[in-house]
This record gives C-alpha cells, sequence and structure tokens, in this order.
C-alpha cells in the first residue's frame, strides 16, 4: 500500500524536481519511485527522495557497488543525507523541493568527480578506516586490492571478512564469495573475471541490461 505521501502532491512535486534536475544529467528513474539512479556500468549513483512518515520528503545520495550482487539498490558509500522536508502546502512545499533537487544534483556530481575511474575507487577503498565489526569494511576494500594486483592487502581483508561471526543469510552468502576471491586473489586477470561476472549478475537482477563496458 503506498504511503501518505505518494497519495499526496509530494510524489508529483518530487519527481517533476527530479525530472528537472536529475534528467538532464543523464540520471534514470526507477520505474514510478523516489528512487534514481547514475549508471557507471560497475557502480551506480543512487539518488532517493526519502518519503517520511507523514507528507514529506528527505533526501539520500550515495554510491552503490555491483560487484556486492544484489537484487535491490544499496548504498555503500554516503554523500549526503538530508532529513525531511514535511508537506504543509504546494506553495510551502515545492521551493523546499527544488532545493532538495539541487542538492542531488550536486551531489551526484561529488560522486562523479570522487569516482571517475577503477584507480580512484581502488585508492578511496583501501584509504579507509575500518571500522570495528564493520564486515564490508573488509569486504569491498578486499576486492579493490584484488583488483589492483595487491595480493597480500587482498587476502588480509578476505581472511578478516572469514574470521567474522556470520550470524545471517548474507554474512554466510558474502563469505562464499570472499572465499573465492581469497583463492584467486594472486591471478588479476580471475579477479577481473569474477568481479564482471557478479557485476553483470547484478545488473541483471536490477533489471539495467548488460555491462556496457570492460571495468576500468
Amino acid at each position: 500500500m503506498p504511503d501518505m505521501a505518494d497519495r499526496s502532491p509530494v510524489l508529483r512535486i518530487i519527481t517533476q524536481v527530479a525530472r528537472e534536475s536529475l534528467k538532464p544529467l543523464g540520471l534514470a528513474q526507477r520505474g514510478r519511485s523516489r528512487l534514481w539512479m547514475d549508471d557507471h556500468g560497475w557502480w551506480l549513483g543512487v539518488v532517493e527522495f526519502t518519503p517520511s512518515r507523514i507528507a514529506g520528503s528527505g533526501l539520500y545520495v550515495g554510491a552503490m557497488w555491483l560487484w556486492h550482487d544484489v537484487d535491490h539498490l544499496a548504498f555503500h558509500v554516503d554523500a549526503v543525507r538530508v532529513g525531511s522536508e514535511l508537506f504543509r502546502s504546494e506553495d510551502q512545499f515545492t521551493p523546499l523541493a527544488l532545493e532538495l533537487g539541487r542538492e542531488a544534483a550536486a551531489n551526484v556530481t561529488v560522486l562523479r568527480e570522487k569516482f571517475p575511474d577503477l584507480s580512484e575507487v581502488v585508492r578511496y577503498l583501501m584509504s579507509r578506516p575500518v571500522r570495528r565489526g564493520s564486515f564490508w569494511d573488509n569486504f569491498d576494500p578486499g576486492i579493490a586490492a584484488a583488483l589492483a594486483g595487491d595480493t597480500v592487502t587482498a587476502r588480509d581483508h578476505f581472511e578478516r571478512v572469514l574470521r567474522e561471526d556470520a550470524l545471517a543469510t548474507w554474512m554466510v552468502e558474502a563469505q562464499v564469495k570472499a572465499r573465492e576471491l581469497h583463492a584467486v586473489a594472486a591471478d588479476r586477470d580471475a579477479v577481473t573475471a569474477w568481479v564482471t561476472r557478479a557485476v553483470d549478475s547484478c545488473r541483471s537482477k536490477l533489471g539495467l541490461g548488460p555491462l556496457p563496458s570492460a571495468i576500468s
């Protein structure tokens, strides 16, 4: 059942604002949802005009690594989060929505400049501090290191993933992937092939079509 915001003028205003601010940048709306995607082949910029419990909207912009091979959009890197702006009337809410649209467009540009190619993503992931108890803070840098040909660092990260207690199905599945990658970490071509298969699978699950070009 749609929420209250989607039965009000909020969704119409947000959709119009997003079309004006994000569509010219090349982003595509996911169906009729509040989600917009900036497709870079093996990663996505994701924009969500987040619904509130009452009529209104917030904003969440981030990046998603498609090697996670999941069937839903996710935020693996945060660019910006904005709390909900409440809807009281169209005249009151429209300028607030326009500001959300401008902020969304600005942060899409920030992500594009931050991650122009694989080497910059690798540099970013390998330079981030690993937060205690954060599963993905080892998984993603492990993939980055393996893609960069740094076998020792890659295997160290994957071994940390494998030492975690798998308390949920998704953790078990991630550890299977980490074990596969640990085994081929010394073979850069094999790692790239593994990541390419995962990205293609994820793109298929998200309805995005095949990877348009090689991971680079």
